[in-house]
């Protein structure tokens, strides 16, 4: 009797024991569930905002005009009047090619025009045929073009005031008019002008209607730090690189003092006029790790949406994002959103 006791409370104890360790199952599969719900958020209303847009890209300065001097065909250089860095006013003699060729063609050029006005003076009268003339008149034609076009390329003259950023040869050698310069192109030497600038701006292309001729352009340098050199918009290139999506901008800087140099390292600033543009609180964008990928997110009926986006100018603890994927309206989640992914469902907090 006893022991059939004994085995009645062990039965029961075990039956206890089970019936504790299922209710504590049951109690971890409702929590489990707990850890499903809705992710508490809050959310702000996306909507434009007028800003005074300026945007920042890096160049490199160039010379307003730079040309490689040289003549329409080889030959032996005579003289080189200038050496590198020296300046040059324009119409100045620079080089002298050989003029053997230039003397040949004046003697023949003389001899013709001899023989041409002695026939034309024959055609007045009527004892030269027009055929006879007219060929003496275009061998004539020809050969004073000819000592034209020597003339112009035996004595090379400067187009523009400017400096000599390079000589290529000595006086007496052979210009042969192949390729010598970095640029890969002939010169016997090289001018450029440097009391204008030039800077080639590869900006994005979502400011192309924004860009304007005239418009100011900021640069600095970080030579001259704390200065700042006015520039202004001269040309806007019409087509988009495929590969960069960005278009050139041409920016034109007086530089009389000749402070900045061609080369120089520069940073442009392009003020626009007042844009309306997407400014939300800096803490709603979210960084993907290990990359600069931007991103936020949108809540639509309870499910949040993740957008990719561009940032633009920062403005204390706001910032403004740029992205075809949102519009004025859309709900923004600021709080509660670091952990989230895309498609969980949240619940929007007050």
């Amino acid at each position: 009797m006893k022991t059939t006791i004994q085995k009645i409370l062990f039965f029961s104890l075990i039956s206890l024991v089970i019936y504790a360790c299922g209710s504590s199952a049951d109690n971890d599969v409702y929590t489990a569930e707990e850890t499903n719900d809705a992710s508490p958020v809050r959310v702000e209303q996306i909507g434009y905002t007028q800003i005074a847009r300026d945007i920042t890209y890096t160049a490199h300065l160039q010379a307003y005009r730079e040309v490689h001097m040289v003549p329409a065909q080889p030959g032996r250089i005579e003289k080189i009047h200038v050496e590198a860095s020296d300046r040059v006013n324009t119409g100045q003699v620079l080089v002298e090619m050989d003029k053997t060729q230039l003397r040949q063609a004046r003697v023949q050029l003389q001899s013709l025009e001899a023989d041409y006005r002695r026939l034309d003076t024959l055609r007045k009268v009527g004892s030269v045929s027009l055929q006879q003339y007219d060929q003496i008149r275009t061998q004539y034609e020809l050969a004073k073009s000819n000592v034209e076009f020597l003339e112009e390329n035996t004595r090379l003259v400067a187009p523009f005031n400017g400096v000599v950023s390079g000589k290529y040869f000595e006086n007496g050698e052979m210009f042969s008019g192949a390729p010598n310069t970095a640029e890969g192109k002939a010169a016997i030497i090289s001018l450029m002008q440097t009391n204008r600038l030039k800077a080639m701006v590869n900006v994005a292309e979502r400011f192309y209607p924004a860009i304007s001729q005239g418009m100011n352009v900021e640069i600095r340098s970080d030579v001259f730090p704390g200065e700042t050199f006015t520039g202004t918009v001269s040309r806007t290139y019409p087509q988009i690189d495929p590969a960069t999506r960005t278009f050139r901008v041409e920016v034109t800087i007086p530089n009389s003092s000749e402070k900045l140099r061609p080369g120089m390292f520069a940073r442009a600033n392009i003020v626009l006029d007042q844009v309306e543009a997407f400014v939300v609180p800096a803490l709603a964008v979210l960084k993907l790790q290990g990359s600069n990928e931007r991103y936020i997110f949108v809540e639509e009926n309870g499910v949040a949406r993740r957008v990719v986006v561009e940032l633009g100018t920062r403005y204390d603890d706001r910032i403004e994002i740029i992205s075809d994927q949102i519009e004025s309206g859309d709900r923004l989640i600021t709080a509660g959103h670091p952990r989230l992914l895309d498609g969980a469902q949240v619940s929007v907090q007050q």
